[in-house]
């Protein structure tokens, strides 16, 4: 199936992920991993003339074996009167293994069959892979939604909203925020962005606010899917955040 003609909505979870890197700053790591990160971003050293010490507030937080995960928001639509009602909430704190276990328990129960979806904005680079990453440093088995290999590309329940907008073009990396704005979709102004997660997370300790900006992202993500594929959008006063 296409994931652009999914006929029942309820099939579809709309996630994002907040990642930080492993520890705070650079000289935290243990000589090896120090060592290994290094050898992971030579080329990034090379090009930008930075040290390894000075990418890791930028690199480290994106890269699966040097990050983890501190929130993981969802969302799901579900039809009620005459329209589709869009929930939301996260499951976040500091300890990687307690919310992906909590995650992966979600998708065993609720999204285990081949008629479900995962929709997530640039979530076949990023989103799908790390969470399959990080369960497998946690030793926690693979969500059987995630666990892809040797399937066909039509048998992997995975929608991409950034892929949808590509039309095949392969090129260009486009914005959560770039999208809602050029498609007018409504989206609340935030204080923080992605780049600002790692500070906010170690220097002012605010989890709760990082997981009010993943969840409206999950929000605008649910949005942006609805007009790519030409559905009317949730209205606001059927969008809930628990």
């Amino acid at each position: 199936m296409r994931p652009d003609s999914v006929r029942d909505l309820s099939k579809l979870l709309f996630i994002d992920i907040e990642t930080v890197p492993q520890v705070s700053g650079f000289g935290e790591l243990d000589p090896e991993s120090a060592r290994l990160f290094s050898d992971k971003t030579r080329f990034e050293q090379e090009r930008s003339g930075r040290t390894a010490e000075e990418l890791w507030g930028d690199k480290g937080g994106i890269l699966a074996e040097f990050g983890r995960i501190i929130c993981i928001g969802i969302g799901s639509l579900h039809k009620e009167g005459d329209g589709w009602h869009l929930r939301v909430t996260s499951y976040h704190g500091d300890h990687e293994y307690d919310l992906l276990t909590r995650f992966a328990d979600l998708l065993a129960r609720h999204y285990s069959t081949d008629d479900h979806w995962l929709c997530a904005h640039n979530g076949k680079e990023f989103d799908f892979p790390w969470i399959a990453r990080r369960c497998l440093v946690n030793r926690i088995p693979i969500p059987r939604i995630l666990d892809i290999g040797g399937l066909k590309p039509w048998e992997v329940g995975h929608v991409d909203t950034m892929n949808l907008w590509s039309f095949g073009d392969r090129k260009a990396y486009t914005s959560l925020a770039l999208l809602a704005h050029v498609l007018g979709i409504p989206t609340p102004k935030d204080d923080i962005t992605g780049a600002d997660v790692a500070r906010v997370y170690y220097e002012e300790k605010d989890l709760e606010r990082i997981a009010t900006y993943c969840r409206k992202d999950v929000v605008a993500t649910a949005q942006l899917y609805l007009r790519l594929t030409g559905r009317e959008l949730v209205r606001d006063d059927r969008i809930s955040m628990v």
